[in-house]
């Protein structure tokens, strides 16, 4: 299911020359279009969060396949900005139900250790489908379709169609029915108001730091192929140099949130927001092997400071197993305000420098943003 997800979020950037041309779009216009479905995951994502509180993650995800679906189908015939913006948009109400949905069901089968391996095991589902359209997109998949988009954009829809699928016959059995029922009971009896949670000043300042997250990893990741073409490659291989970073965020997922035990995690954060600045300052050379640092230094840090934030939130006394429905609906709420953002202001950044080094320093500031909020949320935590 987050395959399909990172796959239909990341199909665009790779197509932004191609979609620019025929619909007739500028850099800025093209950033609102990729900000659309966080446009709307803000608002979509407290509703979503409660709503897998009271159906469970077997009916909830199964919506949610249905609506990133229609979401990739519709923009394969959209015409223009508005229909293209809508269809785009569409994805920001099915894409909170997977996003709250997977560590909700992490946090209720695992524990310990083995929730941070977890968490790190599913994380990697968007990344894998983040490199599969950025390096396949020109390289393969554009030359066999006769270098069609929209004929692109629908092959990937298959894949929510299989997932969405695939899923159906696990929610099926009478494990996964049983287990919701006993999840809509528990949570709709004991279920912590959103007020309550707002109230808690580190989950305020978790809150707070996800929007850097998402900024960060929202406005690079849908840019980099531009950035990388705009630098001098062609477009099949900026597809597979973007590639790069999400492959190791890849390893980075699995690896990392496994060793963020309580005691590690704030300066393991610390970490990989300087991880990720240093990534930043690398994408103002050419030369391939500072290149290539900052594209592993960028995948260490992507792959895994979102897992250990929502890790932070999950296993606060305020929040618990419980109640990670609600608590991950608030939080991805938070979030996609960095993930509209992001893109919208590399996108104007761009039309009005034309360039991209204002947007580059614009994100080294983020990181150095985060690292004050980690070390703020280290004062509030007990020891």
């Amino acid at each position: 299911m987050y395959f399909s997800f990172g796959l239909t979020i990341a199909a665009m950037a790779p197509l932004v020359p191609r979609i620019e041309a025929d619909l007739g779009l500028s850099h800025a216009a093209m950033g609102s279009i990729m900000g659309a479905w966080p446009l709307v995951y803000i608002a979509a994502a407290v509703p979503c969060g409660q709503l897998m509180d009271r159906l469970g993650p077997g009916r909830a995800l199964l919506i949610a396949a249905g609506i990133i679906l229609a979401s990739s189908v519709a923009r394969a015939f959209a015409s223009d900005h508005l229909t293209l913006f809508l269809a785009v948009a569409l994805f920001g109400v099915g894409g909170p139900l997977i996003s709250v949905g997977a560590p909700k069901t992490i946090a209720t089968w695992f524990e310990g250790q083995e929730r941070g391996l977890a968490m790190g095991l599913y994380i990697t589902g968007p990344s894998l489908g983040s490199i599969v359209a950025l390096s396949a997109t020109n390289a393969f998949v554009m030359p066999a379709l006769e270098q069609d988009w929209r004929a692109t954009i629908l092959v990937y829809s298959l894949v929510s169609l299989a997932a969405g699928f695939a899923w159906f016959v696990i929610s099926s059995r009478p494990q996964a029915r049983h287990g919701d029922g006993v999840l809509a009971a528990t949570d709709a009896t004991h279920s912590m108001t959103l007020l309550a949670l707002a109230r808690d000043p580190t989950v305020r300042l978790i809150l707070l730091m996800s929007v850097g997250i998402f900024f960060f990893n929202h406005g690079l990741n849908n840019w980099l192929p531009e950035l990388l073409r705009l630098g001098g490659m062609d477009s099949a291989t900026a597809g597979l140099w973007a590639s790069l970073p999400v492959a190791a965020s890849v390893v980075s997922a699995v690896l990392v949130p496994r060793l963020a035990t309580p005691p590690r995690r704030l300066p393991m954060l610390v970490g990989l927001f300087l991880a990720a600045a240093v990534a930043t300052l690398s994408l103002h050379q050419t030369q391939p092997a500072v290149l290539a640092l900052g594209f592993l230094l960028q995948g260490l840090a992507r792959g895994a400071m979102l897992t250990i934030a929502m890790l932070l939130l999950v296993e606060l006394k305020a929040v618990g197993a419980r109640k990670t429905g609600t608590a991950g609906g608030l939080f991805f709420s938070a979030a996609e305000v960095g993930g509209v953002l992001g893109p919208l202001t590399l996108g104007y950044l761009y039309d009005l420098t034309h360039g991209f080094d204002a947007a580059l320093h614009l994100l080294t500031a983020i990181c150095g943003l985060l690292i004050g909020l980690a070390l703020l949320v280290r004062r509030t935590l007990p020891r």
